[in-house]
């Protein structure tokens, strides 16, 4: 029989009269144990009040901008059991179960509740039983590992030969390695105008794509390696769900079934292509690009967007002329303009071309190069390019799982519906990375991945993070994190925002790149920093303190009272705090109160 239980504010330590500054559920929704349902904002810290019981939400007593303290009831909830006591004294005496004591196997799956979260009476298997992982990806060994390190069995199923998923073998780890290259020749050449010349390089493909290879060799036989010791079963084989609990395995002609308990999809996702061109192998994806199969005279990169721009910043270093074409009005869409802007002006200095607002409508192959058509308004006439580099995004792997047999469906983007513990509408199967909803970025899926494991043993685990950080690793550097000022504005927020451009940096002006420029984005009601991003060499290293400066809550004082090291380029972060609050007394001219 349902009963009904009013939740209340539980301790938040020495704050009374705290603000209510969002409320994430309604009546009517079903809630599961621990879900949020309230957010609440001091001066310092954001803090959400969970459920205490799986249940209905019959009323909400609170609104946005009211105050509460401890005690303060904020919702009315209808469970199905009584609302749990405290502990006698008796029990209190008794040792408490261990982690690793595994909890009673469900005696049939969950059902998906209305809301699509998993059945509040799901009851999770835990250690000791098996999870099925879906992908050897960043997020799928992560989450392979974890679960293993929580005392589960785990089989984790990769299609290709070795572990690491598109990022160690084909996307982050090889591209870095290959821009690292191209930054060591383009530094070369920049200090010839500060007296140091060196003669123009002689660059063998061959021993550079070892070189790249061995990088992303030694990753990966580094992560079979921790599979080994951790006990867990790889099997290189596409999977496809035969049912609730059991996947078809194939490799080759070989075919055989699987059963689980429980499963974590990290399937990935693949480059988009675009059906209009021709087969030719002179037309690449990044994958292709990656391999170097030469140093064309001439490329052309269709889309602007983070790879298309690594891509650009490395084979322009070689020697290639590259032009970039990108439909949309800016290069990385994404980011701020200002940050882009910047960016676009250094790349513009040596590539060939980058035309804005413009799409390439025929490719015609032809003996002695790629014949391409172009329309919108900064349209080149036809171009001749020796080879062409396809760069305009990716789609999730999901649609080649047969998840319909599990019971599961895709939304309208491709991707598979999640709560933050990364449970899908089955409590019993978890999805994580590319095919879920947000960035596709292998730091997403593997934090993801953690969440997962940890759910499918049994402990409370939920993903709540509040910036995801985005990189170009191209030169320069482009990093971003939380809320833009351009997504400030489209939502009419009140924002404030500090800037400091590296002009007036001291160690930016001693490496020769006195062009990068670091913005963070403030509420201007609270102080509390919003989001952010970095212009400049080791923008992708910088974005760490941004990031968690939002996570922390921390507001301008917090981040400009922290001592940083001089001279550094962390030291504009502090800076641009300095120039929102006012504070700022030397390198910039007074501003204007």
């Amino acid at each position: 029989m349902a009963q009904t239980q009013e939740v209340t504010v539980p301790d938040i330590g020495d704050f009374e009269n705290v603000d209510v500054v969002d409320v994430l559920v309604k009546p009517g929704d079903t809630v599961t144990p621990e879900q949020p349902l309230i957010t609440l904002e001091s001066e310092k810290a954001a803090l959400d009040v969970p459920a205490p019981a799986a249940g209905t939400v019959q009323d909400i007593l609170v609104k946005v901008g009211d105050k509460v303290s401890q005690g303060t009831p904020i919702v009315v909830l209808a469970t199905d059991t009584e609302p749990a006591e405290a502990p006698k004294a008796e029990d209190s005496a008794e040792t408490p179960p261990s982690a690793d004591t595994p909890s009673e196997p469900a005696s049939a799956p969950p059902e998906p509740s209305p809301a699509g979260r998993p059945n509040a009476a799901a009851v999770r298997k835990g250690a000791g039983s098996s999870v099925l992982v879906i992908g050897g990806g960043p997020g799928g060994y992560t989450a392979a590992f974890r679960a293993a390190d929580l005392g589960m069995k785990v089989t984790l199923v990769e299609r290709e030969p070795t572990l690491g998923g598109v990022c160690l073998n084909i996307g982050c780890i090889p591209s870095k390695a290959l821009l690292h290259a191209a930054q060591v020749m383009t530094d070369a050449r920049a200090m010839a105008d500060h007296g140091i010349r060196f003669g123009e390089p002689e660059i063998d493909t061959d021993a550079l794509r070892n070189w790249k290879d061995g990088v992303v060799g030694r990753l990966t036989g580094g992560l079979a390696q921790l599979a080994k010791q951790r006990g867990v079963e790889v099997i290189q084989a596409e999977a496809r769900f035969a049912g609730p609990h059991s996947v078809t395995l194939r490799n080759g002609e070989r075919e055989h079934k699987l059963d689980f308990e429980q499963a974590i999809i990290a399937c990935g996702s693949r480059p988009v292509s675009l059906p209009f061109l021709p087969e030719d192998p002179r037309i690449m994806d990044s994958t292709g690009a990656l391999d170097l199969p030469e140093i064309p005279p001439r490329l052309l990169i269709i889309g602007g967007g983070i790879i298309g721009l690594e891509m650009a910043t490395f084979y322009s270093a070689l020697g290639s002329r590259v032009t970039v074409v990108e439909m949309a009005p800016q290069l990385v869409a994404g980011a701020d303009a200002d940050l882009v802007r910047i960016l676009q002006k250094s790349l513009s200095r040596r590539l060939e071309a980058i035309y804005l607002q413009t799409r390439v409508n025929a490719v015609e192959a032809e003996p002695d190069g790629l014949v391409v058509r172009f329309e919108g308004d900064q349209a080149p006439e036809e171009q001749r390019y020796d080879r062409l580099l396809v760069a305009v995004g990716r789609r999730p792997n999901g649609d080649r799982l047969n998840l319909e047999a599990a019971g599961l469906t895709l939304d309208a983007q491709g991707l598979i519906p999640v709560d933050d513990r990364m449970a899908t509408s089955r409590g019993d199967i978890y999805a994580i990375g590319d095919c879920t909803p947000g960035p596709m970025l292998a730091h997403k899926a593997t934090h993801q991945g953690k969440v997962a494991a940890e759910a499918a043993a049994g402990e409370k685990s939920a993903f709540l993070a509040r910036v995801i950080p985005s990189v170009a690793y191209c030169d320069p550097e482009l990093a971003w994190c939380g809320l833009t000022e351009t997504e400030a504005k489209a939502a009419h927020r009140d924002i404030g925002k500090g800037v400091f451009p590296w002009a007036a940096s001291g160690r930016a002006l001693g490496m020769g790149r006195d062009d990068g420029l670091t913005k963070l984005i403030f509420d201007s009601r609270t102080g509390r920093v919003l989001g952010g991003g970095v212009v400049g060499p080791h923008a992708g290293d910088l974005i760490a303190e941004l990031a968690l400066a939002v996570e922390m809550g921390a507001d301008a004082e917090d981040i400009a009272l922290t001592i940083h090291a001089h001279p550094t380029l962390s030291e504009t972060i502090a800076f641009a705090a300095e120039s929102y609050s006012g504070t700022i007394t030397d390198l910039m001219p007074p501003k204007k109160r």
